[in-house]
Order: structure tokens, then sequence, then C-alpha cells
């Protein structure tokens, strides 16, 4: 139970900062010259960086912006409750609380990458028509599993 326990506090940690890592790298979208990338707060191109990004709609990125931040906030939280809960809970009793705020975590990582998805992600639309992802963009969606998995986990585990 012990090894369980310290294998899902490792996943959550290493979920936590992958997801600060794809929050705040400029690596969402690449040219297929591997010259210039996009993320969620900057323009980098050949080794430059600005502010003016190149995406049409704003509103999106804004909301995509503030999904990403909250996520990290509710994954930490749900962190420091989890150790919380682990150091004061009676024995038998589930990780209710770490869980469900793990799960809203997993809903603010779907939410801001379904909007990323839909708004920029199309193929039609990428950079001057020969884009790929970056990395930025598959670390969050595989936070995306990382932190359903260990919310529904959270729910399920019993302290002994």
């Amino acid at each position: 139970m012990l090894v369980l326990l310290a294998g899902i506090f490792v996943v959550h940690i290493a979920a936590a900062i992958m997801l600060f890592v794809s929050t705040i790298s400029n690596v969402w979208m690449v040219s297929s010259d591997v010259s210039s990338s996009v993320g969620l707060w900057k323009n980098c191109t050949q080794g430059s960086c600005d502010d003016s990004l190149i995406y049409g709609n704003e509103d999106a990125l804004k909301a995509v912006q503030a999904f990403m931040i909250l996520s990290i906030i509710f994954s930490i939280i749900s962190l420091v409750v989890f150790v919380f809960q682990l150091f004061t809970m009676e024995k038998g009793n589930r990780f209710f609380l770490s869980g469900s705020t793990m799960l809203v975590c997993w809903f603010c990582i779907l939410v801001g990458v379904s909007i990323y998805t839909h708004h920029y992600a199309h193929s039609d639309r990428n950079f001057v028509y020969g884009g790929h992802h970056g990395y930025c963009f598959i670390l969050t969606w595989i936070c995306f599993c990382f932190t359903f998995i260990i919310g529904i986990l959270y729910m399920v585990l019993r302290k002994k």
C-alpha cells in the first residue's frame, strides 16, 4: 500500500511539472522547417521571441491560458490536500477531497486543450500552412490522461 501511495505521489508530481512546463514553454506549434514556434504566450522565430502571436482569435487564446493556469493551481492544491489527508485522515477513509480537486484539474485541462485544438490545431490553419504540433501540446494531452487516472485512483484509494 505504501508503494502504491508513493507511486501515485510521484506520478502526481510529474504531472504537475509537465503541466507547468507545457504552459510556460512556447512550443505548442512548430513550423515545418523548425525555425519558428508558437506557444500560449509568445511567438519565437529563429531564436528571438516577441509577444505578437499569429493566432486569429485572441479571446480563445486567453481562455486556454486561463484554463491551463487553473489546471496548474488545482494540481498543486490537490497535491497539498493529498499530503494533508495522508497524515490527518483516519484509517479506512478515502481520499475524496484530493481526488475531486484532481478531477477539477483534469476538467480544466480538458477545456483548455479542447479550445486550443478546436481553434488552432487544425492542419489548414497551422503556421504558414505547414506546421505541426510541438511537445507542449503533446505533454498537455499526456497530463490530461495522468490527471484523470490519478483523480480516479484517489477516489477509489483507501488509507490503510
